[in-house]
């Protein structure tokens, strides 16, 4: 069976609708029902990696296609090169749509090779990782990583539309939904106490298949992103929230292989939490609710090396502006704050 054909059916679900800027929608709900909605009437180019193919063969096999590989290891300037040979090859212009249909590290490439191809070709995304329906394919920041370090190098260009279908994420393994989970605790975490609660009440085990669950989830995630977007398009103010827990989880990522991005995030959030307790700025209640949810949801919060390796990479993150750096302290579940301190400051707290 087609995969449109097996997602229409689930159609009649609630459907959640948000527009970034009135230049971006984002819809969680079928992408057999959305989809056919969104497209504009162009010719479509997908940009995909082998996995994706493998699952939904049937949802890119219509239209002219690019492959890229798996990992962190092709979120890089080589890969970009390969799509843009690849566009020449196809006869891609200005009058072109590019199709992103993958997780976080598929749109942030293809949303960056299509904002800088020709000048910019329009592009929207189906999101198919819960790490990437949460957090890196909504809000308009597409890039790649240069020498290890993350999102080096890229471009604040909004996707037309995201698709978001939690049924999708059911193909994912324990490891990569799990993932996604830290962007959705970080999200309670920095504006939204009712959704940290609806985590701290959740079923973990069965949460991946528990649909309505998840697409409230979901979309509770994608609206404290996009409310932050809405003000703050370009990171110069509030959009630095988003950032919390994610200086040291870059470090984590930038020393170390052993963690993925939501692994490194979980990690990164909790060393936060502890810092700012240990400051006063947040409750110890607090700290304990947010350790213990991440326990629960399965991360392991010691860091993979050891933090003074991770302090050398702090000073070359892309939120460093000379000797300063924002670090985003909790103050309480569903608040806090942006702090600009130098960062030698920084690694005298952690």
């Amino acid at each position: 069976m087609c995969y449109f054909c097996s997602t229409i059916q689930s159609a009649n679900v609630m459907n959640f609708d948000i527009n970034i800027k009135d230049r971006s929608r984002v819809v969680v709900g079928s992408v057999g029902e959305w989809l056919p909605r969104l497209l504009p009437q162009k010719r479509v180019i997908v940009v995909s990696d082998t996995n994706i193919d493998r699952h939904y063969h049937s949802l890119i096999e219509p239209y002219d296609h690019v492959l890229i590989g798996l990992g962190e290891t092709s979120k890089t300037l080589r890969t970009l090169d390969v799509i843009y040979r690849r566009f020449i090859e196809l006869g891609v212009d200005r009058s072109c749509f590019v199709l992103a249909v993958g997780g976080g590290i598929v749109t942030d490439v293809a949303g960056f090779a299509a904002s800088t191809f020709m000048r910019g070709v329009e592009f929207g995304f189906i999101s198919t990782s819960l790490l990437g329906q949460v957090d890196a394919s909504v809000g308009g920041k597409n890039g790649v990583n240069v020498d290890g370090y993350k999102n080096m190098v890229g471009t604040f260009t909004q996707p037309r539309f995201v698709v978001c279908d939690v049924n999708m994420l059911r193909t994912l393994s324990a490891r990569e939904f799990r993932t996604g989970l830290a962007e959705i605790i970080k999200a309670g975490v920095i504006g939204d106490a009712t959704l940290f609660e609806m985590l701290e009440q959740a079923d973990f085990s069965t949460l991946q298949r528990d649909s309505d669950t998840l697409r409230e989830m979901v979309y509770r995630a994608i609206k404290v992103k996009a409310d932050i977007v809405e003000r703050d398009e370009r990171e110069s103010g509030d959009r630095r929230l988003l950032n919390l827990g994610h200086t040291l989880a870059h470090a984590i990522e930038k020393s170390s292989s052993k963690f993925n991005h939501g692994e490194a995030v979980a990690v990164g959030l909790a060393m936060i939490a502890d810092v700012a307790a240990k400051q006063g700025l947040l409750a110890v209640e607090d700290k304990e609710r947010i350790l213990n949810l991440l326990q629960r949801a399965g991360f392991a919060l010691e860091p993979p090396v050891e933090v003074r390796t991770l302090l050398k990479a702090v000073k070359r993150d892309k939120k460093a502006e000379g000797n300063d750096i924002y670090i985003v302290f909790p103050r309480a579940i569903g608040r806090c704050e942006v702090v600009r301190m130098p960062v030698e400051e920084f690694k005298a707290l952690v």
